[in-house]
């Protein structure tokens, strides 16, 4: 058997390494466009599946992604001010870059908020028809991220999406499952007073018209349940999008 010397042998190592790291970083560079076009496609793709403009799973193309979002609008709400930021290009929004502010203690057990965030207005015949805000908040085993889709009412549920969880498959998992999603639009996410309502209950929830603020319990995954009622409860609530909504809300039946 041939052997090779020390000298040789860690050579070869130090310009197997060098290689890989160039095909590596070419590779990284390469593909870097692609990927952040196959990142905002997916977004898109998951906001218009919250408001169930799509069906949860169904193949799109890029161009039909394109295509059906030409209704929807971004905007920069900032969650400081309450307002619009009118300052801010959404086309040119980087979430990174935005400072974060420390909510009060909550049971959705987020740390921190960004000053401002990016939503979605659904447009039909030249007024908002929808309002898609992204949620996140703690699980079992992690954070979900998703988006809810509200009316221009801000109270209609119209729909719900996670498009990011590490939770178990066919228990929290579940918050995946199109017919569990299918409950959702109708229900009512505040009652009379104004105050969050939405909640997912342990069994069966009712029908919308009768039992409005009542989600059907994910079985088996009591954790992930309350984790989304908890997260709906902060978003909807006052450190999240509750004052900008009932400002949007004013406005618009002013």
């Amino acid at each position: 058997m041939q052997q090779f010397s020390t000298k040789y042998t860690y050579g070869f190592t130090l310009a197997l390494c060098l290689g890989c790291s160039v095909l590596l970083a070419t590779a990284a560079v390469v593909l870097k466009e692609r990927q952040v076009i196959n990142q905002t496609l997916d977004k898109q793709k998951s906001v218009l599946q919250a408001a169930n403009l799509v069906k949860p799973g169904e193949s799109l193309s890029a161009e039909v992604i394109r295509e059906k979002f030409q209704s929807i609008t971004p905007l920069i709400v900032d969650l400081k001010a309450d307002t619009v930021a009118e300052d801010v290009d959404p086309a040119n929004f980087d979430p990174d870059s935005v400072p974060l502010m420390t909510p009060s203690p909550n049971m959705a057990q987020i740390k921190a908020i960004p000053e401002k965030v990016q939503i979605y207005e659904v447009m039909k015949d030249g007024k908002v028809d929808m309002l898609v805000l992204p949620i996140e908040g703690k699980g079992l085993w992690g954070t979900l991220y998703g988006y809810l889709a509200l009316g221009a009412d801000t109270n209609t549920i119209r729909g719900i999406t996670y498009y990011d969880h590490k939770e178990t498959p066919g228990l929290g998992g579940e918050v995946d499952n199109p017919k569990w999603k299918n409950r959702w639009p109708g229900r009512k996410a505040y009652d009379e007073d104004g105050d969050v309502a939405i909640h997912v209950i342990k069994g069966a929830a009712g029908p919308a018209a009768e039992d409005p603020h009542s989600i059907d319990g994910l079985s088996g995954a009591t954790i992930t349940s309350r984790g989304v009622t908890h997260m709906l409860e902060f978003w909807l609530g006052e450190e999240g999008f509750g004052p900008w909504l009932k400002t949007f809300r004013e406005h618009r039946s002013g």
